[in-house]
């Protein structure tokens, strides 16, 4: 029986005229999720950073551990509304392969080095036209996913499930993230069918607020499987114990709702039961999640904008409590800090060197260097600006994992390393 929650307007692509092969037996957003999984961008996440270096331990996560269990939350609380909401029927359903091709695509954009490399190159390419990781997982999907120009031709809902932002760079005066590309305003333009947004969503806040409900039901996902398995491997990892969360807490003015959920933690650790503990908040954080008519710019074209997703605020408060405990003491401390002091090292002199080859050249195509792939440079220097060039150069140095960009500084910096055949 046919959804009737999504409409032609939902699954239009983005390159329209798409032949549908003989046979297909897979729904749009299927199609969607698919492309994702079988690509080398989704496999390189299995080598970045998530909260510790990617390789540190096995059993720490990377960001395509993150993406996957992110995919699972959103998959549950979405089969999770579509049985329990009154606003939703077996004929009328947010589509669960849609929730989950959000979710593992939203990191996808990411650079190597966690946040720290995504703040790095936002710092450096500032002057043309700043990078954001929302923004490239865009860019990814429309436009380079496999190859130059070659996007994986998204649905216009799956492109509005990942877009957490839409705001453009430049449209408002102190922009440090949370925006996408200037040059990504056609896509947004497929994304609302021309419409413009109207006064009261002014760029900034306001307008990154508005969401589809399955970019929603993702962003919950991914605060769920951060805030809490970030948790999960701080203490693995020993930042994070009874004696440090106990002097944490006397350092903060928690209430009592929160001084309970902190020492619910206390408790799992003391009896050696943290990833059951976990597991139980995620299932939790899962059943906070409800849903309620919103009407607003949109909600006319499409039942994907004519939803809220409304968590329960003690949920949102226990959330809050474990996102700040990672943050004071796993993220901002010491030794991560020294380890994003270098990678934010690394990148920066990877940077400066291929913009001196590439983004400034003194001749272009010229240089007797040849530090990037045959395929790459032509494509850069067939760029027609600087900001064209910058951007693909950005584009190399953001699809590395963290060990090619370590052993690439290696190779270009480190006088005793000097492998021929550790190209990769």
């Amino acid at each position: 029986m046919e959804n009737q929650f999504y409409q032609s307007f939902d699954q239009e692509r983005l390159v329209s005229d798409e032949r549908i092969h003989e046979g297909e037996y897979r729904t749009a957003f299927q199609i969607d999720r698919d492309r994702i999984i079988h690509t080398s961008a989704f496999r390189r996440l299995q080598n970045k950073t998530q909260v510790f270096f990617s390789g540190e331990y096995d059993f720490y996560r990377t960001r395509l551990t993150h993406s996957i269990e992110v995919a699972q939350i959103g998959r549950s609380i979405c089969n999770r509304l579509n049985q329990t909401s009154d606003l939703l029927d077996p004929e009328y359903f947010v589509d669960a392969d849609l929730v989950e091709a959000a979710c593992l695509s939203h990191d996808i954009g990411h650079p190597p080095f966690g946040h720290t490399g995504e703040r790095t190159l936002h710092r450096l390419m500032v002057p043309y036209g700043g990078f954001e990781g929302n923004a490239q997982t865009l860019r990814i999907l429309t436009s380079i996913l496999f190859g130059p120009e070659r996007g994986m031709n998204p649905s216009r809902a799956f492109i509005d499930s990942v877009l957490k932002y839409k705001t453009l760079f430049g449209e408002v005066e102190s922009q440090k993230n949370h925006f996408l590309y200037a040059e990504q305003a056609d896509v947004l333009g497929f994304v609302t069918d021309g419409n413009l947004f109207p006064e009261t969503l002014t760029p900034g806040k306001l307008r990154n607020g508005f969401r589809s409900i399955e970019c929603q039901m993702m962003d919950w996902a991914d605060d769920t499987a951060y805030s809490l398995n970030d948790i999960a491997d701080g203490i693995h990892a020993g930042f994070i114990n009874v004696d440090k969360a106990e002097r944490w807490a006397e350092s903060k003015s928690l209430n009592a709702e929160e001084s309970k959920v902190l020492e619910e933690l206390l408790e799992a650790i003391r009896r050696g039961r943290v990833e059951s503990t976990i597991g139980k908040k995620i299932g939790s954080f899962i059943a906070a999640a409800t849903l309620e008519k919103a009407g607003g710019f949109l909600s006319g074209a499409t039942a994907r904008h004519q939803y809220r997703l409304v968590i329960d605020p003690e949920i949102q408060q226990a959330c809050g409590v474990y996102k700040g405990l990672s943050l004071d003491l796993v993220f901002k401390s010491q030794q991560l800090q020294q380890l994003d002091r270098k990678s934010d090292f690394i990148l920066t002199r990877l940077f400066e060197v291929f913009a001196e080859l590439y983004i400034h050249p003194s001749e272009p195509g010229n240089s007797h260097f040849r530090l990037l792939s045959d395929e790459e440079e032509s494509l850069i220097f067939s760029q027609e600006t600087i900001e064209a060039r910058a951007r693909v150069v950005c584009d190399v140095l953001a699809k590395m994992t963290d060990g090619i960009a370590s052993r690439t500084y290696r190779r270009l910096f480190d006088a005793d390393f000097g492998s021929i055949v550790d190209l990769v």
